[in-house]
């Protein structure tokens, strides 16, 4: 069973019936007792990193999520994925969850947003097994990950080069929706739930 954090904000429906595609059980919480009882985290997030985290902060939940992670296989999507970092520099600065070391940026140049499909390179990790290089997925931030190259578990380039994936241990984080990029997203859930 994956757990999928609920904390105010997200895509969550839409994460969980990818998931339902792929045959994969999920419930939809913000109750740790039942978050205990899953084997997986996914973390979604759409919106501003400062408002995200305060409100993972008022579940209770920002503390949970550093906890399992010491044991348990999380997956960060879009803003969820920038929480793990950090830091953000989105309206202020604002700190994240600290669980890889790097920071978020706004892009310097081009039309911001980024939306829409790009293409993922120099793929690393399991997450990105039977995905070849240069496979598009689904854009939507103003705002990158800055972060060592040994974290960087995929990169997409926007006018500047940055990671698009991150990973470290049993923590991972895609930039991108794999809820809305098609076969290839739905790969990549299925690649997460066999993670051992």
């Amino acid at each position: 069973m994956l757990g999928i954090v609920d904390y105010g904000a997200g895509n969550l429906r839409s994460v969980q019936k990818a998931l339902e595609a792929i045959g994969a059980p999920s419930v939809i919480s913000g109750d740790r007792t039942v978050l205990d009882g899953c084997g997986k985290l996914i973390l979604p997030g759409v919106g501003a990193f400062g408002a995200g985290m305060a409100q993972l902060n008022e579940c209770g939940l920002e503390q949970y999520i550093k906890e399992r992670a010491k044991s348990t296989k999380i997956l960060g999507i879009c803003l969820g994925m920038q929480f793990l970092l950090g830091k953000s520099f989105e309206d202020g600065e604002h700190e994240g969850l600290s669980l890889i070391e790097g920071q978020v940026i706004r892009f310097a140049q081009g039309k911001i947003p980024q939306i829409g499909w790009n293409a993922v390179f120099d793929l690393k990790t399991p997450l990105f097994d039977k995905i070849a290089e240069g496979t598009r997925f689904y854009f939507v931030h103003s705002y990158r990950a800055d972060c060592k190259e040994e974290f960087a578990a995929a990169k997409t380039e926007y006018y500047v080069t940055y990671p698009s994936a991150i990973w470290k241990g049993n923590v991972y984080g895609v930039q991108f929706h794999p809820e809305k990029s098609g076969k290839a997203g739905l790969q990549l859930l299925k690649n997460f739930c066999d993670l051992k």
